[in-house]
């Protein structure tokens, strides 16, 4: 099974203030959104999922949405959380005082069945908390180490606590320019694979126990080749990376896991990415980054012909 999933970020804020929804009412740009899917036949795809992540004021006018179409045109199609909380609310325990922070047990009764976790972006702001608070100290040799522990330590709690609530997870991993440091490929190998190893062993400490129920994916993120102007990585370097996730993956906690393109999957690279066997799919966020840039189910659905074309 192919996973393709579709991270719509801030698509909740206007032009107006800002942000890239075309319309001033993002409920309605959502439900628009669904409808188009259906009506292009995104939900009735054979071994392919599309998954989208949606910010939390979009998940219920979605699923809403989704709700009113017959269940055989929808099979294909689930709706996400772009993340949940490290603590959860349950019976006895605490009711739900997480002001700011979305439980898994509130994402769940939305009707998310999917969550992504440990986005690149979601590094990036707990790395910063961390620099802040360490920077008022004078001795931070340790602060890269101590760190990135904390930070998947943080994100293996975010995981496993949307797994015990029944959803499945995207969980991102990947290097920044820091960690793959200098020289050529076969130099930065050994880094890439000591920063990603240590990403899997702590991100994934205890998932195996919800195997049986849930789906956990590896989305890798070449955090260095993410933004304007970045090159991004080619066949040989994902095939690497890909190969290496799942060989460790298995090494470590005994089963096989998808890992799908995290990178920014597109019209312009889905054949190449498609075309690497140790791929299981990838991740979307705006289909048009020149110009008027946005997203668009019909732009999205080429994307995905042009990956099923290529697929190994």
């Amino acid at each position: 099974m192919q996973e393709i999933f579709v991270n719509l970020k801030r698509f909740d804020v206007p032009k107006k203030l800002g942000g890239i929804c075309p319309v001033e009412n993002p409920k309605e740009w959502i439900q628009n959104v669904v409808m188009e899917s259906v009506e292009l036949g995104l939900g009735s795809l054979e071994d392919i999922n599309v998954t989208y992540l949606l910010p939390e004021a979009l998940i219920i006018p979605a699923i809403e949405k989704l709700s009113t179409y017959p269940k055989e045109q929808i099979l294909s199609i689930n709706i996400g959380c772009q993340g949940v909380f490290r603590e959860n609310v349950k019976p006895g325990g605490n009711f739900g005082a997480f002001t700011t922070n979305l439980p898994a047990a509130a994402a769940k009764n939305m009707g998310c069945t999917w969550s992504i976790i440990g986005h690149s972006e979601e590094r990036k702001d707990k790395l910063g908390i961390i620099e802040r608070y360490e920077s008022l100290h004078k001795d931070n040799r340790y602060l890269a180490e101590f760190a990135a522990q904390a930070i998947d330590s943080l994100i293996n709690q975010e995981v496993l606590c949307a797994l015990d609530m029944g959803m499945n997870v995207l969980l991102c991993i990947g290097e920044t320019s820091e960690e793959r440091g200098d020289g050529s490929f076969e130099e930065q190998m050994p880094r890439i694979k000591k920063v990603l190893r240590g990403q899997l062993e702590r991100g994934l400490k205890g998932v195996t126990d919800y195997l049986q129920k849930n789906k956990i994916v590896i989305g890798y993120e070449p955090v260095w080749a993410i933004g304007p102007g970045k090159t991004p990585p080619g066949a040989e370097y994902i095939s690497f990376v890909s190969s290496y996730v799942k060989e460790t993956v298995k090494e470590i906690y005994g089963f096989d896991i998808t890992v799908v393109y995290g990178g920014g999957l597109k019209e312009e690279n889905a054949a190449m990415i498609a075309a690497i066997d140790t791929i299981g799919g990838g991740l979307v966020a705006l289909t048009r980054f020149t110009g008027d840039i946005g997203f668009s189910v019909g732009d999205l659905k080429k994307i995905i012909e042009k990956y099923l074309q290529n697929q190994s």
